[in-house]
């Protein structure tokens, strides 16, 4: 059967994909049909305006309806496109990897708040736990320039990911990537440890949206039954590894944040300000320092 968008012109094809997609209960429709369509025939927005009147060749047209398919079934467009923004910072994503979210910036601009209070005299050392794409870590060194950085994952696939986002990203000589659990295999100290850790309650996670729950990985989840685990596990190590002065950084899920400053405290972590909120208003970054002897 031929395909309705063959020999449409661009314009036209967004605009009845928009509705295509609005008719399936997405709440982004528009964007998502720009983003798409321009992903399809390899144009820019500004692309896009000038080639309006343009018709669509099969190959496009074909291209194009499989990413609609695709997103009408639930995958987000970040998995189709196999990439996404973060930082202002392009990131290559996989299976093995989340993808990134504005909300987890949080913790980069936290960490960045906490690094430049403190005079550092030697080349800033960098550690991510569970670095999954990188994102975290290589947007602190892309702000940190003479920082290295070290990021941590289970996952090799993931790694794989993460180095590649810093080759491309023009960052490979100052980042390293390990397989360990948390931070098992790290040796300090280091002046900033930042982490996105599971955080989902395993028993939650059937109750996540179809595009979390069928397309980011589980073992980047799932939190245990309560949603700690990850915590109990890093939080002391983490603060085993930090030099004097140096902070923990977590991101956290909503009605998390009290439990984790308790954790820290635990380990001998000061709690020096509160949680720093993401643009919702949930407490999304949680910090600490180890304070010198």
């Amino acid at each position: 059967m031929s395909n309705p968008l063959t020999g449409r012109p661009i314009e036209s094809a967004r605009r009845a994909l928009a509705a295509e997609l609005r008719s399936a209960g997405l709440d982004e429709a528009e964007l998502d049909a720009r983003i798409l369509t321009g992903a399809a025939l390899d144009l820019d927005l500004t692309g896009l305006i000038a080639q309006a009147a343009r018709p669509l060749t099969e190959a496009e047209a074909a291209r194009l309806a499989g990413y609609v398919r695709r997103r009408i079934a639930g995958e987000p467009v970040a998995r189709i496109l196999g990439m996404r923004e973060f930082w202002g910072l392009p990131f290559r994503l996989s299976e093995a990897t989340l993808v990134p979210r504005p909300d987890t910036e949080t913790v980069v601009e936290r960490a960045l708040e906490m690094f430049r209070e403190r005079d550092v005299s030697h080349p800033p050392r960098i550690a991510d736990i569970g670095t999954g794409s990188g994102a975290i870590l290589l947007a602190l060194l892309h702000e940190i320039p003479d920082a290295f950085g070290v990021g941590t994952d289970l996952s090799f696939t993931a790694l794989h990911t993460a180095r590649g986002n810093a080759a491309a990203l023009g960052l490979a000589g100052r980042a390293a990537f390990v397989a360990c659990s948390y931070a098992a295999a790290l040796r300090g100290p280091f002046d900033l440890i930042v982490s996105n850790p599971p955080y989902i309650p395993a028993g939650e996670i059937p109750k996540l949206s179809i595009e979390v729950r069928e397309h980011d990985p589980h073992l980047a989840l799932d939190g245990g039954n309560d949603g700690y685990d990850a915590y109990r596990a890093l939080i002391p190590q983490a603060a085993g590894l930090l030099a004097p002065g140096g902070a923990l950084i977590v991101e956290t899920g909503q009605g998390q944040a009290g439990n984790i400053e308790t954790l820290m405290a635990a380990a001998a972590l000061s709690i020096d300000r509160s949680p720093k909120p993401d643009l919702a208003g949930i407490p999304r970054a949680v910090s600490a320092r180890k304070m010198p002897p």
